[in-house]
């Protein structure tokens, strides 16, 4: 049975058997913001056969991107010019709010029908705030947060929590497609995309927070660091986060494939959401002060697995090869 649009699931598999004459032209496309995620997402969508518009505040970034294929723009204003999909994938509302509303800004310069693709995990209600703000000028947003990291982010297999309208999904659809392999359909206005991405957040940084504690005290115990890993990554108590990240502890690598300051944010919207809720929230709470008391320790800048460094004495050597 169908689930009906507000609980839409649709997949690269099932799009994919599609034949080529029935699609529609394809859109043309920008990335605002070249970070870890949004480069990735820049090359999945030039692996697809996009031509794709690109701009960062470090232009050799951008310049760098183009060389391989694709056009540098100075401004988010110069791009938007140019695309009828605007995707942003920029940290926090602040910098949307700069992308799209600071000097030469995007959302003048996007014609009308136009499409901005919300990447930024932000308060659910400041999305759905700047939906109607975009409508004023003919623009039309989808409210898209992704799951799935930098690697997944270049292969085109991210996970899209997204919502928005239906003549916004017609315009975007096949650049979700080439960078995802799984497009949530969760509505039909924007906020209700970063509902899901906020709880996915509170869970993702409560397993970090709880591998650290966990992985911590096994080596205050004395267990050896490495066997510990291989017993708890074979047995009830691991966790995706668990494996991925307390590797990164194994090699002493803090390199940040996701910033420990992202928790911080992230996790402070989740518990703001909550307030506005009366809605309690104990473990993410706790888990929040984690990953505050490392950024003030200077670890911000870190990989967010950085947070075991709040223990004592745990903080393993960085391996080098033989």
């Amino acid at each position: 049975m169908d689930s009906g649009p507000d609980h839409a699931r649709t997949t690269r598999k099932t799009r994919m058997g599609m034949n080529d004459q029935h699609r529609p032209e394809r859109p043309r496309v920008g990335v605002v913001g070249l970070g870890a995620m949004g480069l990735g997402m820049a090359r999945s969508l030039r692996a697809a056969g996009y031509h794709v518009g690109v701009h960062d505040l470090r232009a050799e970034v951008a310049a760098a991107f183009a060389r391989d294929g694709g056009t540098a723009f100075a401004s988010p204003g110069e791009l938007a010019a140019t695309v009828d999909v605007l995707v942003g994938v920029v940290v926090n509302a602040a910098q949307v709010e700069s992308v799209l509303f600071g000097p030469d800004g995007a959302a003048n310069r996007l014609h009308p029908g136009a499409v901005y693709v919300m990447c930024s995990t932000v308060d659910p209600a400041w999305s759905a705030g700047l939906e109607g703000r975009l409508a004023e000028k003919g623009v039309r947003c989808l409210d898209a947060p992704v799951s799935g990291g930098p690697a997944r982010a270049a292969t085109g297999e991210l996970t899209m929590m997204t919502s928005g309208s239906a003549e916004a999904y017609a315009v975007a659809d096949p650049v979700l497609e080439a960078m995802s392999s799984t497009v949530y359909r969760l509505g039909d206005r924007a906020g209700l995309g970063s509902k899901v991405k906020i709880v996915n957040q509170l869970l993702a940084g409560v397993h970090i927070a709880a591998a650290a504690e966990a992985m911590a005290l096994g080596i205050r115990a004395g267990v050896p660091a490495e066997a510990l890993y291989e017993v708890i990554t074979h047995s009830a108590g691991n966790s995706w986060m668990f494996e991925n990240r307390m590797a990164h502890v194994l090699a002493g690598d803090y390199t940040p494939l996701s910033a420990l300051d992202i928790f911080v944010k992230d996790l402070g919207i989740v518990l703001e959401t909550a307030r506005s809720e009366r809605f309690p929230l104990p473990l993410a709470a706790t888990a929040h002060q984690m990953f505050l008391q490392a950024s003030a320790s200077g670890l911000g800048a870190e990989d967010d697995s950085a947070v075991i460094k709040i223990f004592p004495e745990i903080d393993l050597p960085r391996r080098t090869e033989a």
